[in-house]
């Protein structure tokens, strides 16, 4: 009988990353393999990569020789957006034994059969116009919320953006294999789900196998709403384009869908929406967050911005943090420029220097602190529904209330996985 291999996986990026890990490494444990924590006595290591940054490619080949130093005989392989993108960059590192490309990661049960003969840094990937099908992924066991991945790809040209190129165009599951997934969670007492894609709104849009779907992101809503297994339920992120009216309308009146929405931005003045390829105004996000709160004024709602796009002046910063400072939004995910290959926005001119980027990072940070302080003292001494988290982080455990508002008591294993009501602090 063979010996059982140890085999860890690293995931980096976004809440899709995490699902599709977790769905991996429930894959793979079995009779040849068990999973373990740890960088440490690893037969195999898995890193699922991003590339939204150079930063984030810089890590993945950090990540990569570190693990190679503690477990020198351990397989190293390579998959997520950065394989895709960079499969031959990342083969030529020499602790890489494989790398996996979109497609091709979901086969990785299948490769580790094959891995103790390959030969060092092979590649199995394809053109990313290739990749068809929709992979259903799910987290479990990593953590008390569980991101469900319900779409795939996307078809915007952003230009600052290579997720298309990294995960192809646009699918999903469709609403019965949502659905199926849901009811398999819901027999493990799972309490929460994030439903999560790359462009959740474009839910139904594409090929799900061969078939092409015509169902709808609200139409999936209003199933889960129905099905009513999950008490709790949040979107990930939603373009502000593809938030109808009748999406908020839903989930105001909604039995399981928390007042929780994040809603990319991405800048404030219009000539740098423009330049970035987005397909709206500020004046229609303007027009979505005053929808959101005249129906739901305790909804917290949540904002990504990028500073430092190339021709970014400091007028077109001033509008972003002006429009941002009276926007009643509780926190921003602030994110610096930085220059991808292969997109539109590394031919811009002019580039903002690095120390002007992190200047105008840090101004919006500290905003974004703001906002979240005042969103939660309007709410501290009022009663909300709070799910408690696993962890036990130095004798405290944290949870969060029903519009997001993050909160800390001593840890008790009577509330894990609890939703409570409980006064905010």
């Amino acid at each position: 009988m063979s010996k059982v291999k140890n085999i860890g996986f690293h995931t980096l990026g976004c809440k899709l990353n995490f699902s599709e890990t977790s769905a991996l490494s429930r894959e793979i444990e079995g009779n040849e393999y068990q999973k373990v924590k740890g960088e440490e006595n690893l037969d195999v290591f898995v890193l699922n990569t991003c590339s939204v940054t150079n930063n984030a490619n810089r890590e993945s080949r950090q990540i990569v020789r570190k693990i190679k130093r503690k477990n020198p005989n351990a397989k190293i392989v390579v998959t997520g957006c950065y394989a895709q993108l960079k499969p031959e960059e990342i083969a030529a590192i020499d602790e890489v034994d494989l790398v996996l490309g979109a497609q091709d990661k979901f086969k990785l049960k299948e490769h580790l059969k094959n891995l103790e003969n390959n030969p060092q840094g092979k590649i199995h990937s394809c053109d990313i116009e290739a990749v068809e099908g929709f992979y259903s992924a799910y987290s479990h066991n990593d953590r008390t919320r569980t991101f469900l991945k319900v779409q795939d790809g996307c078809d915007y040209n952003c230009s600052f953006c290579t997720i298309p190129m990294a995960r192809g165009h646009s699918r999903s599951d469709s609403v019965q294999g949502v659905l199926g997934n849901i009811a398999e969670l819901a027999q493990n007492n799972i309490k929460e789900i994030i439903l999560t894609g790359v462009n959740l709104g474009d839910f139904g849009k594409g090929f799900n196998g061969n078939k092409k779907t015509e169902e709808s992101f609200l139409q999936l809503a209003k199933a889960i709403d129905a099905q009513g297994l999950i008490p709790r339920v949040r979107i990930s992120s939603i373009e502000p384009n593809l938030l109808a009216d009748e999406i908020i309308e839903f989930v105001a009146q909604s039995k399981s869908f928390m007042p929780h929405f994040h809603i990319p931005l991405q800048s404030g003045s219009n000539h740098i929406l423009g330049e970035m390829r987005r397909r709206y105004k500020r004046e229609l996000y303007e027009e979505r967050v005053a929808k959101i709160k005249k129906l739901m004024p305790h909804c917290c709602i949540g904002v990504d911005v990028i500073v430092g796009f190339p021709g970014e002046s400091d007028k077109h910063f001033e509008e972003t943090y002006t429009f941002l400072h009276g926007l009643d939004v509780s926190y921003f995910h602030v994110f610096t420029y930085s220059e991808r290959e292969n997109t539109l926005a590394d031919t811009m001119k002019p580039i903002v220097p690095n120390n002007i980027r992190q200047e105008r990072n840090q101004r919006l940070r500290m905003l974004s602190e703001k906002k979240m302080a005042y969103f939660t003292e309007k709410y501290k001494g009022s009663k909300r529904p709070i799910l408690f988290e696993q962890q036990n982080k130095a004798g405290k455990m944290e949870g969060y209330s029903d519009n997001y508002i993050k909160q800390s008591r001593n840890f008790d294993p009577e509330k894990v996985n609890q939703i409570i009501t409980e006064e905010i602090h």
